[in-house]
């Protein structure tokens, strides 16, 4: 990852750091909490990776005496890229320094094995390896990271790893169909198809893997669809899973910019005003902004459905959805023309994330290939890492998104994060290596089983 774009335009600013990567803290250390339960002795050592923000940092400094019984004397290393800094992980570290000890370190997710002096109890890190995939050598970086993370754990040592869910399905190439209708998605499809294939870094690009869209039963190409007719397209299901994702990001980059004239809570509190969890409809707080290139009447009619709070408005979640996606369209319109702050905020998300492949694992291959390119670490008491406990590997669906989304296509694929909790395991462990291939039976195919049990056992 050392030299590429990602150390100076694409996730560095304060903006991005400290509001759009900060949420979510809980979930993000709630698998390193779990390890740090299991560890034996006192003051363990975890390492974060990417730290962002710092909302993990802050969750878990609020945890660790809570949890019973207490975990005391933590040491905490954070690994961050050089030249990235955040107001909030600052104030996160300082609150940490409370409950244990906390030291920054500058560097890249490769170099994690030079960076750190000792071997670490705990390694967490949320979207690290699809990071790496995009920025850092796509699948060679990603192997390389693998092989570093047992020799930084010590054995029975573990690796909280989270990460957007893939699909269910055996292979992100298998082809499936998916339909769109909404003008802003085939807008979307139109501006962000060409760009991703040719430039983003990613695994479709086999004569199997052609993308392959329909218009009135014409074969068009992605840059000539019209947002005026259905597209029905033809594609590996990882490409659907990148569109899907995509879109949903972009939308909350837009949203976040206030480009639209209204800007919603997307963190803290105000974020989480659920009418019903379950199925995701919540209530949405929003701001006005001083954008005004859209039609009075827009932001008129949705003042008119909402109702004044406090020093902003509230609406249905619903009703907001809907009269935003009508202004992304628009927005999409400016932005293709190279039209004023549309084409700004359109250009910041493509550098930031219109090029990242999120979902090129399924729990699967991610599983099998975690065990198994662990297993070639440089090292003299081989381990492998794998989850050992059928708790160990979870997902947390984003039930407000896929509420979206099932109004939005007609066969959306699941958004959520899948979360494993790795362990290192030496291979003479026989038993815990029983439980661990117990544990992936329930999730990997015979295939996969097969390369696992092989790596296991080569040479021995």
């Amino acid at each position: 990852m050392s030299g590429s774009t990602f150390t100076t335009a694409l996730k560095t600013a304060a903006t991005y750091l400290d509001v759009a990567a900060n949420a979510h803290g809980e979930e993000k250390a709630h698998l390193a909490l779990q390890a740090l339960k299991r560890v034996p002795h006192a003051a363990p050592h975890l390492v974060e990776v990417g730290p962002g923000g710092g909302s993990a940092v802050a969750y878990l400094a609020s945890q660790l005496s809570a949890v019973q019984p207490p975990i005391d004397g933590v040491h905490l290393t954070l690994v961050e890229v050089p030249g990235v800094t955040s107001a909030s992980l600052d104030q996160a570290i300082e609150v940490f320094g409370q409950v244990g000890t906390c030291r920054l370190l500058t560097g890249f997710a490769q170099d994690v094995g030079s960076l750190l002096p000792e071997p670490a109890d705990v390694i967490s890190a949320s979207a690290l390896l699809h990071e790496v995939y995009s920025y850092g050598g796509g699948y060679v970086g990603l192997h390389s990271v693998i092989r570093t993370l047992p020799t930084v754990l010590k054995p029975g040592g573990m690796f909280a790893y989270r990460d957007v869910y893939a699909v269910k399905s055996g292979s992100l190439h298998d082809r499936t169909q998916q339909t769109y209708t909404s003008r802003s998605w085939i807008r979307f499809l139109r501006m962000f198809l060409p760009q991703y294939l040719k430039e983003g870094t990613h695994p479709y690009h086999s004569a199997a893997d052609l993308v392959v869209l329909r218009q009135d039963s014409r074969i068009v190409r992605p840059e000539d669809l019209s947002e005026r007719a259905s597209v029905v397209a033809a594609a590996p299901v990882g490409i659907f899973r990148e569109v899907q994702r995509h879109y949903v990001t972009l939308r909350d980059h837009i949203w976040r910019s206030g480009v639209l004239g209204v800007s919603p809570y997307l963190e803290g509190p105000l974020s989480g005003d659920w009418i019903d969890a379950r199925s995701g409809h919540k209530r949405v707080h929003y701001r006005l902004t001083e954008s005004d290139w859209l039609p009075a009447s827009q932001k008129t009619m949705l003042l008119a459905l909402s109702e004044p709070y406090m020093d902003h408005h509230t609406v249905d979640g619903d009703i907001f959805d809907e009269c935003t996606d009508i202004a992304l369209s628009a927005f999409l319109a400016r932005a293709e023309e190279d039209a004023g702050e549309c084409a700004d905020v359109w250009r910041s998300w493509v550098t930031r994330e219109g090029r990242e492949t999120y979902a090129y694992m399924t729990l699967d291959s991610l599983l099998a290939a975690v065990a198994v390119h662990s297993t070639e670490a440089a090292q003299e008491q081989r381990t492998v890492l794998m989850p050992v406990r059928l708790a160990d590997v979870m997902r947390r669906d984003r039930a407000y998104y896929n509420r979206y989304l099932r109004r939005a296509l007609p066969n959306p694929l699941k958004d959520a994060k899948q979360m494993v909790l790795f362990s290192n395991v030496p291979v003479t462990d026989t038993a815990t290596l029983g439980e661990g291939m117990h544990c992936l039976q329930q999730w990997c195919s015979k295939g996969s089983l097969a390369r696992v049990y092989a790596a296991i056992n080569q040479g021995g």
